[in-house]
């Protein structure tokens, strides 16, 4: 089989060992992975026969890591907006997701949510939602590497009965991609308000015997907390540590009503954060203290969640209200500086999905993964820090070039394994049944 070798010239090539920001340099990439980072002046005589993509105003960042989302509901965007939490998905989105969500209705969504992602730099996601084996249909058609985890609940679904037939399915997915490179299923337990000890317990089995992860959401409203203390006596994150399902292949998320002891517990137990900053901020569940829990060593991904409590799924847009809000929070405008923000919506997120060894940072070996983002637009200018521009000012229609493994997944603006004009036109379709029945109640 013949090798392809692709060199791409860019004003900026950031990376995470120093120098984090190497000028006029080029990145070569043969067939799936980086084989080398060079003056771009060297580039052009040691591989004098590469196919050139000429980036001249260009930085190039490894794609973006969206490690907490609901893809499918692009298709819920905007229909309840502005509620508090539990009336939004008591009253609105659990009732439209039993009317609605089918194998179709995911499939549907999900190709709206990786085009949306696709087009703002986004090359690996983590999702949570219901017909998971329709995401990963969209997941191999598209070329985007994804987490998908199973949603396991105590209530049956359109997608199954009940936590017995969410394992089974979740066990038998396992299988069946386990030798697919780049979809990795995990379990999704919901929550602790909606799922029991033993059902956590045979998802930590499951953990154990598969090596999965394990996705939560966890400690998202002070609420959840005050219901644990009433129900349980005790913290949702002291429950789940006693039953052993924090741990170093568990992602939490949001993670918002935190107290020392609570940090002291992620700390220890070697779980992962994953900060979604402004869905949190929309659904006013509360502030993740980030400037403390950057403190503790304790690894902090960036998620959009989904973007029927975003409502975007936009990381440059995410990274940017992470940075800040942290600072705002902490009240010291040092936390989470530009730097910190683009390795939590990278590297971070590959640590916390365990592919930290094959992406998440441009390092010859790794992924070719890879953002370009012009920076010669007026609001960028002038650019004494490309890093720092990237973070503050970044727009994501500056991206103009994704790759993925290698392949060019966007170019020049463009989607290239997804069809835009169609998933637009099944977008509305949607929306039109939707605001039918709505009309019709």
């Amino acid at each position: 089989m013949t090798s392809t070798l692709q060199a791409i010239e860019a004003q900026w090539i950031i990376q995470f060992d120093l120098p984090h920001v190497l000028e006029n340099h080029s990145l070569i990439i043969l067939d799936s992975s980086i084989h080398d980072i060079l003056p771009t002046t060297e580039a052009r005589e040691k591989y004098p026969d590469a196919k050139r993509h000429i980036l001249e105003q260009h930085a190039l960042i490894p794609g973006f890591i969206n490690t907490h989302n609901h893809a499918a509901m692009t298709l819920f965007r905007g229909m309840a907006d502005d509620l508090p939490l539990m009336t939004w998905l008591n009253d609105h989105i659990w009732p439209a997701e039993g009317q609605w969500v089918s194998h179709e209705f995911v499939k549907d969504g999900t190709e709206l949510a990786i085009a949306e992602m696709l087009l703002s730099g986004t090359t690996t996601f983590s999702d949570m939602y219901f017909f998971p084996e329709a995401t990963a249909e969209v997941v191999d058609k598209a070329g985007i590497k994804a987490q998908l985890c199973t949603p396991i609940l105590e209530f049956p679904t359109a997608w199954g009965s009940g936590p017995t037939e969410y394992l089974e399915k979740t066990r038998k997915l396992i299988e069946q991609y386990s030798e697919h490179s780049r979809i990795e299923i995990a379990a999704g337990p919901h929550a602790p308000y909606t799922v029991s000890d033993a059902t956590f317990t045979e998802c930590l089995k499951l953990q154990q015997e598969t090596n999965c992860a394990i996705q939560v959401h966890l400690h998202e409203t002070q609420f959840e907390v005050d219901e644990s203390l009433k129900e349980h006596n005790m913290r949702p994150i002291e429950r789940l540590n006693r039953l052993g399902v924090l741990n170093k292949n568990t992602q939490c998320v949001h993670m918002t009503a935190l107290n020392e002891d609570d940090l002291k517990t992620v700390q220890a137990s070697e779980t992962h954060l994953i900060h979604c900053p402004e869905s949190n901020l929309k659904l006013a569940s509360g502030f993740t203290p980030i400037g403390t829990i950057q403190e503790q060593n304790i690894n902090i991904a960036i998620g959009t969640d989904g973007a029927a409590s975003n409502n975007d799924l936009d990381m440059l847009g995410e990274l940017r209200t992470a940075a800040l809000m942290a600072k705002a929070v902490k009240q010291d405008a040092t936390t989470f500086n530009a730097l910190d923000a683009l390795k939590a919506a990278t590297i971070n997120g590959a640590k916390a999905l365990n592919i930290q060894n094959k992406t998440g940072s441009l390092e010859i070996r790794k992924l070719a993964d890879i953002t370009a983002i012009d920076l010669s637009h007026i609001h960028c200018q002038p650019v004494y820090d490309p890093i720092s521009q990237i973070v503050y000012t970044g727009r994501s229609d500056q991206i103009t070039n994704v790759w993925s493994e290698g392949k060019l997944l966007v170019k020049n603006r463009e989607l290239t394994t997804l069809d835009q004009t169609s998933i637009i036109k099944n977008a509305k379709n949607w929306a039109d049944k939707i605001k039918a029945a709505q009309e019709n109640q």
